[in-house]
């Protein structure tokens, strides 16, 4: 996702809801709530969360059925609700859907599971850093060499992060330490080179942005450090999913306030829901239906058809493949040019 200045002024009259940057910018103080709750453990509750959390938020199944799924969920319901959005990519959806059948049908029987992972785990943390650094652009106004620089430091630090906590324990001591020392140098330059690029930041809110980005990574590298996996990672998933919702919600209630467009929204309309929580109340229905009886589900029916149990059909199947058509879909459906950007505008309020 990236946001354009041009929007603001042009859509601002026609569109009855719009993003507010200070809003975006307000859903970074996440970080300093996390570190805050990880202070707050080492000095008054002796590291009982520390011990207590897993070590991912993926390992815990509410997690996932708050944050982790249902933005993908919501992201799939916009494009294939609207059955134009769903005419104008279905070329792409297709292509992508058969090279992700072809990868990872092939590529899990050639490629070794770890390189196969970090290939994986680089897209997720590229997707997600990203839409951050998209969203700040037209605020931070960088050159697109200083725009890339810093966004590509960002990705790289944040895969070794990623790989440090979710590797973990099949790494040894002297990955470990190479693994840390590594994030620690890409962390530090990060720093200098946002120090670097205040020169191109004229106003003091875009600086926020490009520093709010710059400590999402820093938060999480220290997090890791310290042990604290489950918030590393909550960190980013948690600012990442609520900025994402934020432009779901927008472009839904912008197409259908006057008039419902899909059947979701007709339903709705009929049963005087708000706007507001259409999307974000199926999203999250769906994920807790698909997360919490989807897999056994399909076992039990797989079982009662063949004699035999397909496990984690939906959690690993369904789910990943949604998740890597959201990564895929959202580089080009948020574009200047894309349809979805109709009904978003911006403002600074």
């Amino acid at each position: 996702m990236s946001a354009s200045a041009s929007n603001t002024n042009s859509l601002a009259d026609e569109l009855k809801l719009s993003i507010s940057f200070k809003w975006l910018l307000g859903l970074y103080t996440i970080i300093p709530l996390c570190l805050a709750l990880q202070f707050i453990d080492i000095t008054f509750w002796q590291g009982y969360l520390q011990s207590h959390l897993p070590s991912s938020p993926n390992h815990f199944i509410v997690f996932q059925i708050l944050f982790g799924t249902p933005h993908i969920i919501a992201s799939t319901l916009l494009l294939t609700t609207n059955s134009n959005y769903l005419k104008n990519y279905s070329r792409k959806l297709l292509l992508m859907t058969l090279a992700i059948a072809i990868v990872f049908g092939l590529g899990s029987l050639l490629i070794p599971y770890k390189v196969f992972y970090v290939l994986v785990a680089g897209w997720t943390v590229y997707h997600v850093i990203k839409q951050q650094h998209g969203v700040a652009r037209s605020v931070c106004r960088l050159p697109n060499w200083a725009f890339y620089l810093l966004l590509w430091l960002s990705v790289i630090a944040g895969l070794i992060i990623y790989v440090g906590i979710f590797l973990k324990n099949s790494l040894d001591i002297q990955q470990i330490v190479w693994i840390q020392q590594s994030a620690g140098l890409l962390c530090i330059s990060i720093i200098i080179f946002g120090i670097y690029c205040q020169r191109y930041v004229i106003s003091l809110f875009g600086r926020c942005f490009l520093w709010a980005n710059i400590f999402l990574v820093l938060s999480c590298f220290y997090l890791y450090l310290e042990h604290y996996y489950f918030l590393a990672i909550l960190v980013p998933r948690l600012v990442h999913d609520a900025t994402a919702y934020t432009f779901y919600v927008t472009h839904d209630y912008n197409r259908h306030h006057s008039k419902p467009h899909n059947l979701m929204y007709i339903i709705a309309a009929r049963c005087h829901l708000p706007l507001l929580i259409v999307l974000p109340l199926c999203s999250f229905s769906l994920a807790f239906v698909l997360q919490a009886y989807g897999d056994n589900f399909i076992a039990q029916l797989s079982e009662f058809l063949f004699g035999t149990r397909i496990s984690k059909v939906i959690t690993l199947g369904l789910l990943g493949y949604l998740a890597l058509m959201h990564y895929y879909t959202e580089a080009f459906t948020w574009k200047n040019d894309s349809p979805y950007r109709r009904y978003i505008a911006f403002s600074k309020i």
